[in-house]
């Protein structure tokens, strides 16, 4: 600007420059906003094909390796197992001993028995009183009305 233009012109400038700004500002929160709506997107899309993924690759829901069984093929009998029998003990049921170290397993401790030993504690002394005070009245203490200076 120049120092030759008035007041008036000045004022004009700075609003028409205000509202080129303002609608540039209003341009760029535009694309702002579409940009966010565009990353929300592919954040959902590349959520789906992970979770698409994870359902049909290894150990998913849906197993590459199973096929649907053939209409003229019979199903095969499911297999029966037996029950494996129990394991009997050599050594008998007993605990086994450690192998690199010995463990003293510590008794438990009779607290009870210890409690019911010690006798009730004793009740407390009673409070004894404060002894009251040797001292005159309050009414004694107070100075004698005298007349108001003046």
């Amino acid at each position: 600007m120049s120092a030759k233009q008035t007041p008036a012109s000045q004022a004009r400038y700075i609003n028409d420059f205000s509202k080129a700004l303002a609608s540039e500002v209003r341009i760029l929160l535009q694309e702002v906003g579409k940009l966010r709506d565009e990353r929300r997107q592919l954040q959902y899309e590349i959520a789906e094909l992970m979770s698409l993924k994870s359902k049909h690759g290894a150990g998913g829901e849906y197993t590459a390796d199973w096929q649907p069984p053939l209409p003229n093929e019979p199903a095969p009998p499911p297999p029966v197992e037996a029950p494996p029998p129990p394991p009997e003990s050599v050594a008998g049921d007993a605990p086994a001993r450690p192998g690199w170290r010995t463990v003293n397993i510590r008794q438990e401790r009779r607290q009870k028995a210890k409690a019911k030993a010690l006798p009730p504690p004793q009740a407390a002394a009673p409070i004894p009183e404060p002894p009251t005070p040797n001292l005159p009245a309050w009414a004694q203490w107070k100075r004698p009305p005298s007349p108001p200076p003046k």
